[in-house]
């Protein structure tokens, strides 16, 4: 998808979808699965993103206070990939400590700030709650003033993530902003959050810049073009369309049935004739290519709606 509409791509990694990589029925009780997964998909993407041709961004995503054993077993990989190439393993992990105080949450985000600067992972982090449910975080009955995050909030985060040296950070902030896809009229977006967020630092810092603070946009699936856009106006650089995509690549696989449905009901024997083999049909890689296509065609569409059309030129 990223060699074809000419940009940059990240790949996303969860705390569950390294589990899965590792394999399901691994013990995971202290993480091992979910570490050794996430590692060994982070090194796949290495080896492969070369023969692309485009720059890959290595991301993980939500990690509550419980979760950090994971990512401390991720840093300690990226510091010996570090040592052995002169770049971490992965470009960036995102602390969801959104549950906890507010300076609880970014007094953890600065000490691992501190860890991820000498090795140039950059940090993410959430002010607020996302609503919905993914990969079994369940907010969906979370109190809806929760779903703002405030000016001040920001400020604070941003004062305090400064002081490391060498520190990169991006801001998930809330502004009414849910996982998944909800019929019209069902999600309340307050991008303008973000530009009061901007103003404010901007003049508490005595900053020209009027995006002194990089926003991240979480449960962008099924957002219209016109937010999306206004949002990158105030400052988003990432937009998390998670749903989408699991459904573009569900649909991918959907049509490559519904196409080829009277091959896949015996390994012999179908439309041309009792005694043909239909290997070539029910071979998994085919309809899971028919699933990749499929998603590629909806990361270019969002590409579009996030201006990020051949960037590399």
């Amino acid at each position: 998808a990223a060699a074809k509409y000419g940009g940059p791509i990240m790949v996303t990694f969860s705390k569950g979808g390294g589990q899965f990589i590792a394999g399901k029925s691994v013990n995971n009780d202290a993480d091992q699965a979910s570490i050794a997964g996430t590692i060994a998909g982070a090194k796949h993407v290495h080896e492969v993103a070369a023969l692309y041709g485009v720059p890959v961004v290595l991301h993980t995503d939500h990690c509550q206070k419980a979760w950090l054993p994971w990512i401390d077993g991720l840093v300690e990989a990226s510091a010996k990939h570090f040592d052995e190439t002169g770049s971490p393993l992965f470009s960036s992990h995102m602390l969801d400590l959104s549950e906890e105080s507010l300076e609880e949450n970014i007094g953890i985000c600065k000490q691992y700030l501190e860890k991820f600067a000498p090795l140039g992972i950059l940090i993410e982090f959430e002010l607020g709650v996302t609503g919905g449910e993914e990969d079994g975080v369940d907010n969906t009955d979370v109190d809806s003033s929760r779903l703002y995050t405030q000016p001040e909030e920001v400020f604070y985060a941003y004062e305090q993530l400064s002081q490391v040296e060498g520190g990169a950070f991006t801001c998930a902030a809330s502004f009414g902003n849910v996982h998944g896809v909800y019929a019209p009229g069902n999600v309340d977006l307050q991008p303008i959050i973000l530009y009061n967020s901007q103003e404010f630092i901007k003049e508490k810092i005595g900053s020209d810049d009027d995006k002194p603070m990089r926003f991240v946009f979480h449960g962008g699936s099924g957002s219209s073009v016109d937010d999306i856009q206004y949002a990158i106006g105030a400052g988003v650089v990432k937009m998390n369309i998670d749903t989408d995509t699991q459904w573009a690549f569900w649909d991918g696989i959907r049509a490559y049935e519904a196409k080829y449905h009277d091959y896949l009901q015996g390994q012999i024997g179908g439309p041309d004739g009792d005694d043909k083999p239909n290997k070539k049909y029910y071979d998994p890689r085919m309809s899971l290519r028919a699933g990749e296509e499929s998603m590629a065609a909806r990361l270019v569409k969002a590409a579009e709606d996030l201006k990020c059309v051949n960037v590399l030129n």
